[in-house]
């Protein structure tokens, strides 16, 4: 495995430890979900670099398209459950409450 290949493994992989692991805020979630993309955005310009392929040259483009639809939605379900909620701790939010 290459560096840039391991790198951009390793940032995914610590984009999941810390998705997993502290889940304390919203903000801190949304934050990992954020470089999981961006790593994943990294590997997919890298591939389509490497394969030089007509195809394969949307593809990141289409992926950090999706990205920030997601980071817009993300942070609008941030300020409604801070306004609703008054914080944006995870262990406050029940699914099954209105």
């Amino acid at each position: 495995m290459t560096t840039p290949y391991f790198t951009f493994n390793a940032a995914f992989m610590l984009g999941i430890m810390g998705l997993s692991l502290h889940r304390t805020h919203l903000v801190s979630a949304l934050l990992c979900i954020e470089a999981m993309m961006l790593a994943l955005f990294s590997a997919l310009t890298m591939l389509s670099s490497t394969l030089q392929l007509p195809s394969t040259t949307m593809a990141p483009i289409l992926l950090l398209t999706f990205s920030a639809c997601e980071a817009g939605t993300g942070l609008a379900l941030l300020v409604a459950t801070s306004r609703t909620h008054g914080t944006d701790h995870l262990q406050n939010l029940n699914l099954l409450q209105c």
